[in-house]
């Protein structure tokens, strides 16, 4: 603890013992005294101890969780411009909140305000102003036309920035809170009469249910709510782009914002959603169209590339052209390994670099992906440690991946290509049928949410296809999706 007569205030993270937090919600009924909470917060070297011994006031608070401007005018000035006897009047003002019980004080200060003690009274003043970064373009979700504001880490601020696009009283938002220590604040938006209620009853009780010390990012939180955690395809939706969110709101779906976390997540959500980018909409509906089953070929391609090759070249000779045979031939004449082995190697070489490339900084990151591509690849095939063609399936497959929108469904499926090069080296073609067969079980078997995953194919609604393989014109997309189960099923549309 100190003690400082200024009011310069510097930026360093909050760090509360778990111990110290235990014991203040244990402590109910204890008054909130000023010694009590000095020793709620003893070892806490960034909580600020001021006093005003002409007034008989005390201050407290944390300086790097409020605001310079709104301290000085609501607190300093106000106690610096009174004599004694002014300061029960001065109490008397709206900003001055009334506390009798101390785990509401001790929780007001950690969210940013200051406990003022007089005497036997205790106020609280909301001063909060936590520092946080501008708004910025996302950068895992880059676009060409369309707004380029993304959420950050600051929930009220994303709340804003919904509020900013949807400016009508039917949007609501519930205020949750996750994190036996870390305490954060969970939002669920959702409008009122487009939404199903069952899926906001059904969302708040999961979240209510979670018993953790600290949840520190959306990502993190929907793995405790997931319908099937063990499961590899994301069963939740996120997005860092405002438009996206505000588009899933007005489709009658639910919007889940964890303070701390620049990522907002949306349910009910389906498999052909991750498969979705603002940019389709943004677009002719052609073209948007096309972009959208160029990314499905991609997911076939990503699939089943690598492992057609493997599959192809250890039992299925027949299966390519003659013409095409001698070519493949005479480009594995050197390697000396079975062709699920060679391709289980270049498979992890790109892996590597992918993620190097990921984790340097940007600059070199790019560099070692390039040079690194070219420089191992041309001296595997001249080494004789793989074959041309297998170079060419494995780049193909590892450039269609990067062509799916979400990162999170792009990984997932990365990794399933993986089983599908072993059942191929293993089975042949019977093995990756068997593959396949087994994701579109294990696919159809999902929930989101209670909801089917694979909707609007299981259940079968073919009014929703209009949005899933293709971009339909917006005067043809007047239902909002089946999922959603919405009260008001139609949107308002144009004329032809």
């Amino acid at each position: 603890m100190k003690k400082s007569p200024d009011v310069n205030h510097s930026t360093y993270a909050n760090s509360i013992e778990p111990n110290d937090i235990s014991s203040s919600e244990q402590e109910d009924t204890v008054p909130p005294t000023l010694g009590h909470t000095l020793d709620n917060f003893k070892d806490c070297v960034d909580l600020v101890y001021r006093t005003f011994p002409e007034l008989h006031v005390s201050i407290v608070y944390f300086e790097h969780l409020i605001g310079n401007d709104e301290f000085t005018r609501d607190v300093i000035e106000p106690l610096t411009h009174i004599q004694q006897y002014q300061a029960q009047e001065l109490f008397k003002r709206s900003q001055f909140r009334p506390i009798t019980d101390s785990k509401e004080l001790i929780k007001g200060i950690l969210n940013g305000e200051v406990a003022i003690f007089h005497y036997a009274n205790v106020y609280l003043v909301n001063v909060s102003k936590p520092k946080s970064r501008s708004i910025q373009q996302s950068e895992t979700e880059t676009i060409i036309t369309g707004p380029h504001d993304s959420f950050i880490e600051t929930a009220t601020t994303n709340i804003s920035l919904i509020r900013k696009r949807v400016k009508s009283s039917h949007l609501k938002v519930l205020k949750l809170q996750v994190g036996e220590i870390t305490k954060n604040d969970v939002y669920i938006l959702y409008i009122d009469g487009l939404v199903n209620m069952d899926y906001v009853k059904e969302l708040v009780k999961r979240i209510e249910l979670i018993e953790v010390d600290a949840v520190h990012d959306g990502n993190m939180l929907i793995q405790y709510i997931d319908d099937y955690p063990n499961s590899l395809f994301p069963l939740f939706s996120t997005t860092e782009r405002t438009d996206a969110a505000v588009s899933k709101l007005v489709a009658g779906r639910i919007v889940g914002i964890l303070d701390g976390s620049p990522s907002v997540f949306t349910a009910p959500s389906s498999f052909f959603e991750f498969f979705a980018s603002p940019d389709d909409y943004y677009q002719r509906w052609l073209l948007g169209s096309s972009l959208r089953i160029l990314r499905f070929l991609a997911l076939v391609i990503t699939l089943s590339f690598t492992a057609l090759y493997v599959s192809i070249t250890t039992f299925h000779y027949e299966m390519i052209p003659e013409s095409l045979l001698l070519i493949i031939t005479e480009s594995r004449s050197r390697v000396p390994f079975p062709p699920l082995y060679e391709a289980l190697l270049m498979e992890l070489t790109i892996e590597l670099l992918r993620e190097a490339g990921a984790r340097l900084p940007t600059k070199i990151g790019q560099t070692i992906g390039i040079v690194g591509g070219i420089v191992i690849g041309q001296a595997a095939v001249q080494a004789g440690f793989t074959s041309n063609i297998l170079i060419i399936a494995v780049a193909s497959s590892a450039i269609a991946s990067f062509v799916i929108p979400s990162y999170v469904m792009s990984a997932s499926i990365r990794l399933i290509r993986f089983g599908l090069i072993i059942m191929a080296g293993i089975l042949g073609d019977l093995g990756i049928a068997i593959g396949i067969a087994y994701i579109v079980i294990h696919l159809s078997g999902l929930t989101s949410l209670t909801s089917s995953y694979m909707t609007p194919v299981s259940p079968f609604n073919f009014k929703d296809w209009r949005d899933m393989f293709i971009r339909a014109p917006f005067w043809a997309m007047r239902g909002r999706p089946s999922q959603s189960k919405s009260p008001n099923k139609l949107k308002t549309g144009m004329k032809k």
